[in-house]
């Protein structure tokens, strides 16, 4: 089982983008992608949410498979 910063890394890397694009389309700031993918912080449910919509997935297949 792969853990969500893994998980956020895999879903950015698959659309060829860089931490600052996916963040700038996420509409985050590059730090606090950044620190999701190595975990350094957990996102609070409203960017979670966020992340899901843009990567097209569920809250829960990112953050808590």
């Amino acid at each position: 089982m792969s853990s969500y910063g893994n998980r956020l890394r895999i879903l950015r890397k698959q659309r060829k983008e860089s931490i600052t694009q996916a963040a700038k389309a996420i509409g985050i700031s590059y730090q606090a992608l950044q620190s999701y993918e190595s975990e350094a912080r957990v996102p609070r449910d409203a960017v979670k949410i966020l992340i899901a919509n843009y990567y097209d997935c569920t809250v829960s297949d990112i953050f808590f498979n």
